[in-house]
C-alpha cells in the first residue's frame, strides 16, 4: 500500500491545474491519480480504528466504511446531477470486484501457489448473498418498464426496494458479527488488516483529512467529465462503469491480489465478494435515499446490459466458490469476461 502513496503528489497538481486553468484533461488525470492513494489512506485509517475497538464495533466500522471513497465520489456526482454516471458506477464496482479483482487474485495466486483452497462454507455464504443482492437491486429495473411514466410509483418502488435491501444488509452484518472467531479466520485477517501503527486520534484526523481530500478531488473529477468524454470519444456510461470504479477501488483491489499471492484465498475472496456486497446492499440503497434529500432523486433503474452483466458476474463468482478450490485458469477466464464486457460497454452508444 505504501508504494502508491507517491501518487499523493498529484493532489497539489490537481489543485494547481484547477486554479490556473491548465485544462480539463489535466485536471481529470491529476485528480483521478490523487484519489487512488487518498482512498487507500482512508481505508488504512478505518482499519486502525477498527483494530482499536471491540470485534463487533470493528466489524461494523469495516462493513460501513469499506467503500467510503466510492460513496463520496457518487455523492459529488449526484450533487452535480450526473445520475447516469452514478448508476453506472454502482454496476461497475460490482463487476470490477467480481470479475476483475477476483480474476486477478485467482490468476496471481494460482501462478504463485498452484491450486489454492479456501473455506467453501464461509465464502459460499458471501457468494449466495452476492447473487441475492444483484437480483434485489435489479427488481425495480424489471418492473419500472411497466410502471413508467408514473414517476411517483417508480420512485416508491425504488425507495421500498432500497429499504428492504438495507434491512438485508443489517441482517448480514448481524450474522457475520455473531460468527465464532474461528470461522472468521481472525488471526489471518488481523495480520492482513492491522493497518499502520497510528493512535486513534491520529487515525481520526487522517480520516477527516482523507474525506475532505476525496471530496475536493471528486468535485474536480466530476466537473471535467463532459469535456473529457467529448475529447476522448468516451461515453459518460463507459466512464461510470469502468473508469470511476477503478479509481475509487484500486487500493482495496491491490490488497485482495496481495493476500492471494500469499495464499490467503479466504481473505482475498472475502474482500472481493464483501466489497460487492457493500456496494449492492449498502452504497446503492443509501444513495437512493440521499439523492432524494439532495433534490436529484435516483431510481434503482438499470438498463438491460447492466442487469445482465451484474447477475452473470454474480453467478460466475458463486460457481468459483462451489468447490472450495481455485486455479489460475479460472482467474484468466474471469479477466477475459471482464475485458469483453468492458469492450462491449465501450462501443455501447451514449443513448440507449
Amino acid at each position: 500500500m505504501k508504494g502508491i502513496r507517491w501518487l499523493l503528489l498529484f493532489f497539489p497538481v490537481a489543485v494547481a491545474a484547477e486554479l490556473l486553468h491548465w485544462g480539463d484533461i489535466v485536471i481529470f488525470a491529476a485528480s483521478a491519480l490523487a484519489i487512488v492513494p487518498i482512498a487507500g489512506v482512508l481505508g488504512e485509517a478505518t482499519e486502525v480504528l477498527a483494530s482499536r475497538t471491540s470485534p463487533h464495533v470493528g466489524g461494523l466500522l469495516n462493513a460501513s466504511l469499506g467503500n467510503a471513497a466510492e460513496l463520496i465520489i457518487t455523492l459529488v456526482a449526484i450533487n452535480a446531477g450526473a445520475i447516469e454516471l452514478v448508476r453506472a458506477s454502482i454496476i461497475g464496482s460490482i463487476l470490477g470486484n467480481l470479475a476483475l479483482v477476483l480474476g486477478l487474485s485467482l490468476l496471481v495466486g494460482g501462478i504463485k501457489n498452484g491450486v489454492q483452497r479456501f473455506d467453501r462454507g464461509r465464502v459460499g455464504v458471501d457468494a449466495t448473498m452476492t447473487i441475492l443482492a444483484a437480483i434485489a437491486i435489479s427488481v425495480p429495473s424489471f418492473f419500472n418498464r411497466a410502471i413508467e411514466p408514473d414517476f411517483p410509483r417508480v420512485e416508491g418502488l425504488s425507495l421500498a426496494t432500497a429499504a428492504v435491501v438495507l434491512l438485508l444488509y443489517a441482517l448480514s452484518i448481524i450474522y457475520a458479527l455473531r460468527l465464532p472467531s474461528s470461522n472468521h479466520h481472525a488471526a489471518g485477517e488481523a495480520a492482513a488488516h492491522a493497518g499502520p501503527l497510528w493512535s486513534v486520534r491520529r487515525a481520526i484526523a487522517i480520516m477527516v483529512a482523507a474525506v475532505v481530500g476525496l471530496a475536493i478531488m471528486s468535485e474536480f473529477l466530476v466537473g471535467t467529465l463532459d469535456t473529457v468524454t467529448a475529447t476522448l470519444g468516451l461515453t459518460e456510461f463507459f466512464v461510470g462503469i469502468i473508469i470511476v470504479p477503478m479509481i475509487g477501488n484500486v487500493a482495496e483491489h491491490l490488497v485482495a491480489v496481495q493476500v492471494a499471492h500469499k495464499n490467503q484465498m479466504d481473505l482475498s475472496l472475502t474482500i472481493a465478494l464483501g466489497s460487492s456486497l457493500q456496494i449492492a446492499l449498502f452504497v446503492a440503497p443509501v444513495l437512493v435515499f440521499v439523492s432524494l434529500f439532495m433534490g436529484n432523486p435516483m431510481a434503482l433503474e438499470f438498463n438491460e446490459f447492466e442487469v445482465i452483466a451484474m447477475i452473470s458476474a454474480s453467478v460466475v463468482a458463486a460457481f468459483v466458490a462451489l468447490d472450495g478450490r481455485s486455479n489460475w485458469l479460472e482467474g484468466a477466464m474471469l479477466l477475459v469476461v471482464y475485458g469483453m464486457l468492458a469492450l462491449g460497454f465501450f462501443f455501447l452508444p451514449a443513448t440507449l
